[in-house]
């Protein structure tokens, strides 16, 4: 080896430690980052013999820089439900511009904030893309059809009521009217013994009136309308919207509704609104008025008349309060009225060899062909992985680890430096023998 290929393996260990103490700092700098990944530096040699072989070869030294992408950062606590950490292989599908178009990048910076339009974007500019639920809270068919995962068009929601349960007591005093005729209390023909109004919800969160109303027609036999007790051009027809009888066994229970065969307890409203008034479509309402044989809804006792209760589902309309998400990625809106709905899915992309992703700005990642295609799965799925909320992956850089490499760094760019100046003065000294 001549004195040269000395210098030159010396310029070499200088640019290799260099792009060294390049890696280092920027771990350095990035212990804080979320999601994060440990740049690494690789030295290998090579030989300036002929076919890089030989006996009397010299070894000069290259590194490559690289990212240990597949080591996952231990997960923080937040206090974000937007806040994301991935416990498996997994990487968020993110699009680089706010309208979701441009090519797809690849991240673990999970810290994501609504941003003017409720889209959600990390602290590096990358919006987050996820798969919009249908009503029934299923995913697109097409696997690719992503779109931003936005809070903001979540509108309110209301539920209409489908089941209401009366508790009361019939005086088994009252006079009986033998003279009734179904719809006669609604009309204000004839006074009903006990009539109280209950609201219920409808499709749109409205609250709308129903009278019940109760005559005693024979012994341990009652008749019962139900009217609607609004506007009646919110409604397709006059009169009630149900009538039947009630009848009691001689301990006061309940024995059966409506002369039904098996004895039943249970009977269907349906409230027929009018769409063009009302803009509703008809309702159903499953009334228990309690169990056969039981006193847990309707009774008949020696007592005043009084509701003891009813219950009632459904629920007036409710605005957005916020949203949660779920290991599967379920993104769920919460609303004021405790109704929560299911509105995205957020996948997950794996890669056959992570570690051969392209870098981007931002702690993104691009497909490249070492990388091979992304495989978008749903999380908690394979090996994609599970999402935890209110959590972020911490950076995988260890400071301890990278001052120690700052300091063999130092001494190996000093040793080759000291290469060069070792190799200059032998080369003085050359030129300074006698050429006769």
């Amino acid at each position: 080896m001549s004195l040269y290929g000395a210098l030159t393996i010396g310029v070499a260990g200088l640019s290799a430690n260099s792009a060294a103490l390049s890696a280092t700092s920027s771990n350095i700098a990035n212990v804080n980052t979320v999601g994060y990944k440990q740049a690494t530096a690789a030295f290998h040699t090579f030989l300036n013999a002929e076919n890089g072989v030989g006996s009397n070869a010299s070894a000069g030294v290259a590194v490559s820089i690289g990212q240990d992408i597949t080591t996952q950062g231990l997960p923080t606590t937040t206090s974000s439900n937007t806040d994301l950490s991935i416990s498996g292989n997994g990487f968020f599908v993110v699009a680089p511009n706010p309208d979701g178009t441009g090519a797809r990048a690849y991240t673990r910076a999970g810290s994501f904030t609504p941003d003017v339009n409720g889209n959600l974007v990390n602290t590096a500019g990358f919006y987050l893309m996820g798969y919009k639920l249908d009503s029934a809270g299923n995913v697109p068919t097409d696997a690719s059809a992503l779109s931003l995962v936005n809070t903001s068009t979540i509108s309110g929601a209301a539920q209409a009521t489908s089941k209401l349960t009366i508790q009361a007591n019939l005086s088994s005093g009252s006079t009986v009217a033998s003279s009734y005729t179904a719809g006669q209390m609604t009309s204000g023909a004839v006074a009903p013994d006990f009539t109280r109004t209950i609201n219920v919800y409808d499709s749109q969160g409205g609250s709308q009136p129903i009278t019940f109303s109760f005559i005693k027609t024979g012994a341990n036999a009652w008749a019962y309308e139900a009217s609607y007790a609004g506007d009646p051009a919110n409604l397709t027809a006059t009169g009630p919207i149900s009538t039947g009888t009630v009848s009691f066994n001689s301990d006061g229970t309940l024995a059966n509704v409506n002369g039904a065969t098996p004895a039943s307890g249970n009977v269907n409203l349906t409230i027929p609104w009018k769409l063009s008034s009302s803009g509703l479509d008809p309702q159903t309402v499953s009334l228990s008025l309690g169990s056969v044989g039981g006193s847990n809804g309707l009774t008949q006792a020696n007592a005043p008349s009084v509701l003891n209760g009813s219950y009632i589902d459904g629920t007036p309309y409710g605005s957005v309060t916020g949203v949660t998400v779920d290991k599967d990625g379920t993104v769920t809106a919460q609303f004021s009225n405790g109704l929560s709905q299911d509105v995205y899915k957020i996948p997950l992309a794996t890669f056959t060899n992570p570690n051969g992703l392209g870098q981007m700005s931002g702690n993104a990642y691009a497909v490249t062909k070492a990388s091979g295609a992304a495989n978008i799965n749903l999380a908690n799925s394979g090996t994609a992985g599970t999402i935890q909320s209110k959590s972020l992956e911490a950076s995988t850089v260890d400071l301890a680890a990278e001052f120690t490499n700052l300091i063999t760094t130092q001494r190996a760019y000093s040793a080759s430096a000291r290469i060069i100046t070792t190799a200059d003065q032998m080369l003085q000294e050359l030129e300074r023998l006698p050429t006769n």
